[in-house]
């Protein structure tokens, strides 16, 4: 039997549903995701803990798309992360957010919708939501790496000649 992971991610990535449908569901899931995001920043500092069961029904949601908003969230807790891979409906589960790392994760997820809610401004200042954004944006830009001629010292520290030593079987 599949874990409601498993299920989950079969039912929003898999091929189950045609693409209308899909569309269907995962614009549904934006609008309770954005809703369980506006509860959970307006209260930054508190945990909320329950089974999984419990957090769908407190957020008025299915089981599918809160097992899809716990494994979403679940990188950005505090120091811990849910048992998401092998959690049932009874699973005790806690959302206690990092702000920094939610929002930061937010921005890599290229979630607009929810980096831009305005209980952002009450948790985090302009500032080090800029920060984090430019810090989240440089992480995907890959940098050309500096070449190494031939007659160059080895970047390995050797003090040889790159071609006498590392570039030796380049």
């Amino acid at each position: 039997m599949a874990t409601l992971l498993e299920s989950w991610r079969n039912l929003a990535y898999g091929d189950s549903l045609s693409d209308k449908e899909k569309e269907r569901l995962w614009s549904g899931y934006f609008v309770v995701e954005k809703g369980i995001y506006e509860q959970i920043l307006s209260e930054p500092g508190k945990a909320i803990a329950g089974t999984v069961k419990e957090l769908a029904e407190r957020y008025d949601t299915e089981i599918q798309i809160m097992v899809g908003f716990l494994d979403g969230i679940n990188e950005s807790l505090k120091g811990y992360e849910n048992p998401i891979e092998t959690m049932d409906e009874n699973t005790q589960v806690k959302i206690e957010i990092d702000p920094e790392k939610l929002y930061y994760n937010m921005v890599d997820a290229k979630a607009e919708w929810l980096y831009n809610l305005p209980q952002w401004d009450t948790i985090l200042t302009e500032e080090r939501r800029k920060e984090l954004y430019k810090q989240q944006k440089a992480s995907g830009t890959v940098r050309k790496a500096k070449k190494v001629f031939p007659n160059d010292p080895c970047p390995c520290g050797s003090g040889k000649k790159y071609k006498k030593c590392c570039g030796k079987n380049a």
